[in-house]
């Protein structure tokens, strides 16, 4: 049964991207709306002011305390579980919605029909495989977007005027939390590694919320072969009758993978007689950039797309058609015979793992804030691959500590200062370290915010360094 809003007590939990658009559509749904926000700043009192115009009450300052006789709460997805409110909520037992689970509600609500959702989580690479994915449905001729955690509201989506066949949908462990009911078309994990821990609790609650997005799956959940976490996932998910294990490998597929052979990504799992057959789909030439992880995210969104029944032809357009946002292993310029890449979204160790893991012999640029993280593990891995290490930042002291203990023969120069100057000093001691043939490579394995509004100033103070270089 659906759930009727019609003079329902909702209270919003959080304002922000989430929330003001729930308090707005709850509110249009004839709903009594109540929105409490921790912060009380100028942007929470503008939000208040833009959502009381409307009738909606909204209380600042306060988002700990449960309002009398609240129905339901739909939470921003980044509240914790463990916030005084919604322990009040369990204690009464009132339910908790996040924004996805509201949206995954309110589907087809308006008679029209429900757009099936692709759904992709994963430690990282999530934007890239979903806007891979979206680029594959639009040349296959479908009415697509790129939705959810991406930035890109889901309940615009589902509620806006425009109809689609099919979404391609990023889903944080965060929103996964909070979507119980959520049941995905197909869905993959494209990779676990510890992250976000201090909000989960543990690691095994954070990859029990990632595999929250194989419940109740129809046609196909996706593994990473490379991640038998990520199987394990699978095997423990309760999936629709007929549900297929699809994995994806960058090795030779076996039946039922996707994979990789002789430079072709190849289908062995949608497919007549997969035991003897396999369908080409694209040349890793025409994955934009073909480093070993986004093959992988390739895949990963190939296999959702041949799920959904689109034909090999429209995955080769769609990667040829697609561009990778800023500051993803982007190309900035080649000086000297030295390339220098931008990689400043790799604000964690599992992420400039894969970014290392792309070259052969890496100046590396890195640091910042580790947020928790030790760095033993990802210089062992690399220390091969290094010609030599620049190191800023604050927490820059665990990565030359872990230098020294690794790869003391890797020359490294630390940089004992967190002004956003910094990077054009770093450049300069990189291009100094490196040799025809090497790659610069900024993938800080760090949050940036120690020195950079965010990771993207980062990456565009390495890219002006870069153009200083050359100039």
């Amino acid at each position: 049964m659906p759930f009727d809003f019609q003079g329902k007590h909702v209270t919003v939990a959080g304002l922000g991207v989430s929330g003001v658009p729930a308090a707005k559509v709850l509110h249009g749904l004839g709903a009594r709306v109540t929105v409490v926000n921790d912060g009380d700043d100028e942007r929470a009192r503008a939000q208040a002011a833009e959502l009381e115009a409307l009738g909606v009450t909204v209380r600042l300052g306060d988002g700990d305390t449960l309002p009398d006789g609240t129905e339901l709460i739909v939470t921003a997805p980044g509240w914790k579980p463990t916030k005084p409110l919604f322990t009040a909520a369990g204690e009464a037992g009132v339910p908790v919605w996040g924004d996805v689970e509201l949206a995954w509600r309110l589907r087809g609500r308006d008679g029209r029909k429900a757009a099936p959702w692709l759904a992709v989580t994963g430690t990282n690479g999530k934007t890239t495989t979903v806007q891979i994915l979206a680029s594959i449905l639009k040349a296959a001729g479908l009415r697509t977007a790129a939705v959810g955690n991406i930035g890109v509201s889901l309940l615009d989506a589902v509620t806006g005027e425009t109809e689609y066949d099919v979404l391609a949908v990023e889903l944080s462990s965060y929103q996964l939390h909070w979507a119980p009911s959520l049941r995905a078309h197909s869905a993959t994990v494209l990779n676990l590694a510890p992250d976000h821990l201090d909000w989960h609790g543990s690691m095994e609650a954070y990859a029990a919320d990632k595999g929250r997005v194989y419940e109740g799956n129809q046609v196909a959940c996706v593994y990473n072969v490379a991640d038998k976490a990520t199987e394990d996932l699978v095997r423990e998910a309760d999936v629709e009758e007929g549900c297929r294990a699809i994995g994806f490998t960058l090795g030779t597929p076996a039946p039922g993978q996707l994979g990789v052979v002789e430079g072709i990504l190849v289908d062995r799992a949608f497919v007549e007689d997969r035991q003897k057959n396999a369908q080409e789909l694209a040349e890793v030439s025409d994955v934009n950039p073909p480093a070993p992880h986004n093959i992988a995210n390739a895949l990963a969104a190939a296999a959702l797309a041949r799920a959904f029944g689109v034909p090999a032809a429209a995955v080769r357009d769609g990667l040829r058609a697609f561009t990778p946002d800023a500051h993803r292993i982007a190309h900035v310029a080649d000086v000297e015979g030295v390339a220098y890449v931008d990689d400043s979204k790799a604000t964690n160790t599992h992420a400039t793992e894969a970014s290392l893991a792309a070259y052969e012999s890496i100046v590396w640029i890195a640091g910042g804030l580790a947020k928790g993280a030790t760095f033993d593990e990802l210089v062992t891995g690399a220390a091969k691959r290094l010609r030599g290490a620049v190191l800023i930042g604050a927490d820059r002291a665990l990565i030359r500590e872990a230098l020294a203990r690794h790869a003391p023969e890797v020359p490294v120069v630390d940089l004992d200062r967190t002004d956003t100057g910094a990077m054009l000093q770093a450049v300069r001691e990189a291009q100094r370290l490196a040799r025809p043939g090497d790659t610069v490579l900024l993938a800080p394995a760090c949050a940036s915010m120690d020195m950079f509004t965010n990771y993207n100033k980062r990456g565009d103070a390495f890219a002006e360094a870069v153009r200083e270089l050359g100039a």
